[in-house]
């Protein structure tokens, strides 16, 4: 089965089309080479995904008939991501929250007063 074709039958992707772009942009490595939407993949092939920031690595287990459901996703792939690429999304979220927000401009002098004055307590 194509690469494509499996990570849309297995859930990664919406749609087959959205798979085949992400695969052409090499955002899918099959075991550790960048391939074509048309790789076929066979059973224990190693992938690894980057999704939302994300290494997802699976293990191909089977290969589907068709497009499979949610529950039955587990037959086909086992999920090898490591936990701390989990974590590493949530330090993400941490810091978004201290920059300013898109469109408020430059800091008045109150903002660049709370800066410095922070500044000056952390040293």
């Amino acid at each position: 089965m194509r690469i494509d074709k499996y990570l849309w039958c297995i859930r990664y992707f919406k749609t087959r089309n959205v798979a085949t772009n992400a695969v052409k942009k090499g955002h899918v490595k099959v075991n550790g080479s960048t391939v074509k939407p048309s790789r076929e993949i066979f059973p224990m092939d190693k992938i690894v995904i980057r999704k939302n920031q994300i290494d997802y690595q699976l293990v191909v287990l089977d290969i589907p008939e068709s497009r499979v459901g949610a529950k039955l996703v587990d037959m086909y792939r086992k999920d090898t991501t490591p936990k701390e690429a989990f974590e590493h999304t949530e330090l993400l979220k941490f810091a978004k929250d201290h920059y300013r927000k898109k469109g408020m401009g430059r800091p008045t002098k109150k903002d660049r007063r709370d800066i410095d004055g922070y500044l000056d307590e952390s040293e």
